[in-house]
């Protein structure tokens, strides 16, 4: 690293840690999250928070089933838990059958067909591909809502975007994430 990249530690005169007079701990809340599952989880409360939507899930195709890797809120959807790669929103938005954002997803005929099992109370849907090192799809980033969204909510969409971009560099860089566990289908 050049010069003027490296990290500096500041310290003040009684040797305690500062940055231009602030207390380490006032960076603390930015330091890097420790693995791909961390990042995981606060990419999904993050966009929780500043979005909405109902259900903010990242997936991983593994074979012929889609399965959730995490969930927020995290109690709504076990991780491990699967659908069918086929029968999914996300395989409609990934063949290009559907758009990314769908604020009324009743309206999209590529998601009226498949609203039935459990994904039928899903009325709006935001979906973004992660990708691997290789240009191969490793699964996505999505959200559902329970009612249908204003159009402004297609708004939305370049954060989540930036978000799910965020996430493939992550896999890219080498912050693998582990395995899926085994949970029941949806």
């Amino acid at each position: 690293l050049s010069a003027e990249l490296r990290p500096v530690a500041y310290r003040n005169g009684e040797g305690a840690r500062t940055m231009v007079g602030m207390a380490a701990p006032a960076v603390l809340d930015v330091a890097p999250w420790g693995d791909f599952s961390a990042a995981t989880c606060g990419v999904l409360a993050s966009l929780h928070e500043r979005l909405g939507w109902d259900v903010w899930v990242v997936t991983r195709v593994v074979d012929d089933r889609q399965v959730v890797l995490h969930a927020h809120p995290p109690d709504l959807i076990r991780p491990g838990t699967w659908l069918p790669w086929a029968d999914t929103f996300c395989r409609a938005m990934v063949a290009g059958e559907a758009p990314r954002a769908a604020t009324v997803t009743a309206a999209v005929p590529a998601f009226a067909k498949r609203m039935s099992g459990p994904v039928a109370r899903i009325a709006a849907y935001i979906g973004v591909p992660i990708v691997s090192p290789e240009g191969e799809l490793f699964g996505t980033l999505c959200a559902w809502g329970f009612r249908a969204r204003p159009r402004s909510a297609a708004r939305d969409l370049p954060l989540v975007e930036t978000m799910a971009r965020l996430l493939s560099t992550l896999i890219a860089a080498g912050m693998a994430p582990s395995d899926p566990p085994a949970a029941p289908r949806a």
